[in-house]
């Protein structure tokens, strides 16, 4: 497969895979987008045909999440297909989803979605309420293993998934 671009976000430290992934994209001459060296409130847009798109929201600004970096500087983008939308949450915690509202607490549209993947595979550190209160899916999708080690899904967030059917 011929990769032409590839985007990812903010790194906020060193590490020996990303120094080999980094070697890996300057052999290959491979175009590099980093989500978050920007400084604005709204999300960055990539199209792949007519009809069809992904925003970035998160993350969108110079300022990382200290707290468990990788997980929660993770790429948070929302798909777009005619009158569907998706929103990928990656492996964002609470603190991330908290951000997210603040950021976008005066045009919550931008989180409305058809779909949620919910966050870090249905731990219980993720997917609080007031987070699915303004996504409002009609249908939540938990990528994870049967009888994974982790246990989970949690039992707390498929209850509150439960609470926003009502």
């Amino acid at each position: 497969m011929q990769v032409e671009h590839i985007i990812i976000s903010k790194q906020g430290e060193d590490s020996e895979n990303l120094l080999k992934f980094n070697e890996i994209i300057k052999n290959k001459n491979i175009s590099v987008i980093v989500i978050g060296e920007n400084n604005s409130n709204r999300p960055y847009r990539i199209y792949i045909e007519n009809n069809l798109y992904f925003d970035i929201i998160w993350p969108n600004n110079k300022e990382l999440i200290l707290e468990n970096k990788l997980n929660n500087n993770s790429i948070v983008c929302k798909l777009y297909y005619k009158n569907f939308s998706m929103l990928f949450t990656g492996d964002i915690e609470e603190i991330a989803e908290n951000q997210i509202l603040q950021c976008y607490k005066d045009d919550l549209n931008i989180l409305r979605s058809t779909i949620l993947k919910v966050a870090h595979h249905g731990s219980n550190t993720s997917t609080t309420k007031e987070f699915l209160k303004a996504v409002k899916p009609k249908i939540a999708l938990i990528g994870v293993g049967k009888n994974n080690k982790f246990g989970h899904p949690n039992l707390c967030v498929l209850e509150r998934l439960e609470d926003i059917r009502m």
